[in-house]
């Protein structure tokens, strides 16, 4: 009984637990990859590597694992996952990293913490939520997606006093400042913008594209490897000297081989599986944490000061997000008990109609005893026969066909 409830706990707990894994990962890659960044490494560089290291690690799990259920390819199908190329590996991260190099890690994770929200409106719009206000889990879902978002622009705008840490109190930092400063902090917190928009564009479009392409191996290597192709042809626009590219065994390596492995290859397919059960918005819904843990690894690697502002708006964040994890329990423990009632229901309905032709049967066998001995063997067949195609209705039916009869 024990392991039962253990085992049940784990199931539930799985989605949790994924997405919180997720968020540590995401932490790591945006503190190696602002290292990378600052050493001047061409971001549009870093993304072709990233996803052709994914490509690589993801593609010989999906050919093995997924040969027999991997769905046809249509003109379709190819559409819907190029475009999540486009979203994903190439607008979203090259924008990012971008908004990041002009910005810091902390404030980056911030700015991406609009994507709870912008991800619940698109689901809304595209009738992937469905809003009652009526409901308290629905009033939870809003009212803590716009304190998340408060959080974070409180984070953004609102700085404070700086708290000096057990870890931080000897780090002397040179604070960057200046009119070209502010210039670089507006341009970095507009592509951040864009950024987080086509990443909730792309999780919209993920969702709605494994409805139909069942192998979510096979899905993340091809978006994986469309991406690298899509990268490759910006980076050329956009990158004219042939030393961009070179790459060796140091933090530039790291960031790629990392960003690839665990941000691209794991972190698609992991959220494709919980997003199947979940939704995309349980799965944006993280996304606040990785902002806080990014802050206290920050001020550890980077010696980045945290203000008062940042700890305020890291507590309305976990609020926020608590709130709306809270409201889509409770929608999925709705729908669970919604989609066990239904069978039940049905399994009575049938049970009761079986009884019902069990008894029309036995009945007709009595019959055939007791005219054995006067018609033979003829009758008993006859009998038998009419027993098994004429079993006894359910008297709701009677009730119902009562009324025609009369009339």
């Amino acid at each position: 009984m024990e392991g039962e409830c253990s085992c049940s706990f784990y199931q539930r707990a799985k989605p949790y637990i994924a997405m919180i894994s997720l968020q540590f990962g995401y932490a790591g890659m945006n503190i190696i990859t602002k290292v990378s960044l600052n050493r001047g490494m061409s971001h549009y560089v870093l993304v072709v590597y990233r996803h052709a290291f994914a490509t690589a690690v993801i593609a010989p799990f999906a050919l093995i694992l997924e040969r027999k259920i991997r769905p046809k390819m249509s003109l379709m199908m190819f559409l819907q996952i190029f475009v999540l190329g486009l979203l994903g590996p190439v607008i979203d991260q090259n924008f990012y990293y971008a908004g990041l190099k002009y910005t810091s890690p902390t404030f980056s994770c911030a700015m991406s913490n609009m994507l709870p929200a912008m991800t619940f409106v698109m689901a809304v719009l595209c009738r992937m939520e469905k809003v009652d206000l009526k409901k308290f889990r629905c009033q939870a879902k809003v009212l803590g997606t716009i304190v998340t978002v408060a959080g974070a622009m409180l984070m953004t705008l609102y700085k404070g006093h700086v708290v000096n840490l057990l870890w931080s109190t000897n780090s002397n930092v040179p604070e960057v400042s200046g009119a070209n400063s502010d210039k670089d902090w507006v341009k970095g917190s507009i592509l951040l913008i864009f950024a987080t928009l086509a990443w909730a564009s792309f999780f919209i479009l993920q969702a709605i594209t494994m409805r139909k392409y069942t192998a979510p191996l096979s899905l993340t290597a091809l978006v994986c490897f469309l991406g690298t192709l899509q990268s490759i042809a910006v980076t050329f626009v956009m990158e004219h000297e042939p030393s961009v590219w070179t790459i060796g065994f140091d933090m530039n390596l790291l960031a790629a081989a990392y960003a690839g492995i665990v941000s691209s290859s794991i972190a698609y397919y992991v959220q494709g599986l919980v997003m199947e059960k979940r939704g995309p918005v349980f799965v944006t819904a993280f996304s606040p944490l990785m902002m806080i843990i990014v802050a206290i690894m920050g001020s550890f690697i980077l010696a980045e000061k945290i203000y008062i502002g940042g700890i305020l708006g890291a507590v309305l964040i976990v609020a926020g997000l608590y709130s709306v994890l809270w409201g889509k329990y409770k929608e999925y423990k709705e729908k669970e008990i919604e989609e066990s009632i239904i069978p039940e229901a049905v399994k009575g309905v049938i049970k009761g109609n079986n009884q019902m032709v069990i008894l029309a049967n036995i009945e007709g066998i009595n019959d055939i005893e007791m005219q054995k001995s006067s018609e033979g063997k003829r009758i008993e067949a006859t009998s038998a026969s009419v027993a098994i195609s004429f079993p006894m209705p359910h008297p709701q039916m009677l009730a119902r066909e009562a009324p025609k009869g009369l009339i």
